[in-house]
């Protein structure tokens, strides 16, 4: 069984087994919060090369704009469709299609909490019966509730069982 509730076109979790239809334009699913720490930049730039001196080195991120060293912005993509999936409801989901409009539109720091929200902008059937197409509009936001990364991202989705037989 599945359960969805709607309050102020904010759709809370209930249960993990969400589908297709379990979700309605409008509907905004915010994940968890995550502090971000030193530790997440060096273990981000081990894992993938990336090694600038703006996410690395202190002495010289001070002497840039931001004055500090700042977050890769992959990282913060990364972040926003992950803590996203913390809710629950992406545990059917059968493929990742993309994303599209992705903008850093201010720089995330150490120490800085990010929480992502994902409001659905587009639900739409597919040729096969058993799927569906869920296109969110993602935005990831700091402790001060200001915007810090944005983008659109579209997941094929499996439709329920009893749905997709009729």
């Amino acid at each position: 069984m599945t359960t969805t509730e709607h309050a102020s076109s904010t759709a809370s979790i209930k249960c993990a087994q969400f589908w297709w239809e379990d979700l309605d334009r409008g509907d905004v699913i915010r994940g968890t919060g995550m502090t971000i720490t030193d530790a997440h930049l060096i273990q981000w730039a081990g894992l993938t090369g990336d090694i600038v001196p703006l996410h690395l080195d202190k002495e010289y991120a001070s002497t840039t704009r931001f004055g500090e060293r700042i977050v890769h912005g992959p990282l913060t993509l990364a972040l926003t469709l992950g803590l996203a999936t913390q809710s629950g409801y992406f545990n059917n989901v059968v493929a990742w299609l993309g994303l599209d409009e992705l903008r850093a539109q201010r720089p995330v720091l150490v120490g800085d909490t990010v929480h992502p929200e994902a409001e659905l902008i587009e639900t739409r059937p597919t040729k096969n019966p058993d799927q569906g197409i869920w296109t969110f509009a993602y935005t990831m936001f700091n402790q001060r509730s200001e915007s810090v990364m944005a983008f659109r991202s579209s997941l094929l989705i499996r439709r329920r069982p009893a749905v997709a037989a009729a």
